[in-house]
């Protein structure tokens, strides 16, 4: 099962990969003008958070938008029906129900750290928010509204958030010199260098 899911990643990192280098291209030169031109300070742990969330925007929208030419009586109305059609461990399985919980992950995980949210309730409605737009758009271009999209959607906001919290407190429990923006920026760099090697 996990070979699948890292095919399923790996799918997506070679069907995005264009369009977000040419975004972190853009991006990123214009972020670094603007720190110039504005004489503000580099903090790089959170110029790569920024960054990681806008790149995971974008492979967002490039997989929601494919288009792969189904018809309206594929949509799905009805709770809890596609996601149970599935065998646990089939490469259907791991696409639409993991998949789909696990796209939302990051998420709620980032909206939870920019909106320092300590409750789970505004993560769950903004990825409702979220989830549902997805779901008419996907109807309007030719794809296909599920329900279950969303209510998985809606479980992976929730495990993104609950990732968020509880690193949160993981944080607390930590030494300040483990705190500090130098440390934070060195993890960081590695953690950069380490995906960069992978690619």
């Amino acid at each position: 099962m996990l070979g699948r899911l890292s095919n399923t990643i790996q799918g997506v990192v070679d069907f995005a990969w264009p369009m977000v280098l040419i975004s972190v291209v853009v991006l990123v030169s214009f972020r670094v003008c603007y720190l110039i031109k504005n004489k503000e300070k580099l903090v790089l742990y959170k110029e790569l958070l920024g960054l990681s969330f806008v790149i995971y925007i974008l492979c967002l929208f490039q997989v929601v938008t494919f288009q792969d030419n189904v018809s309206w009586s594929t949509n799905n109305f009805i709770p809890f029906r596609e996601m149970f059609r599935y065998n646990i461990g089939s490469r259907l399985f791991v696409k639409n129900v993991l998949g789909n919980a696990l796209m939302f992950l990051p998420y709620g995980f980032f909206i939870s750290y920019y909106l320092k949210n300590k409750k789970p309730w505004l993560t769950l409605i903004l990825t409702v928010i979220a989830s549902f737009s997805i779901e008419l758009v996907q109807m309007v271009i030719g794809r296909v509204f599920d329900i279950d999209d969303i209510l998985l959607n809606l479980l992976g906001g929730y495990l993104g958030y609950l990732g968020y919290y509880w690193l949160g407190k993981f944080y607390e429990k930590l030494p300040s010199v483990l705190k500090s923006e130098l440390v934070l920026n060195i993890i960081s760099g590695i953690i950069l260098i380490g995906v960069i090697s992978l690619l």
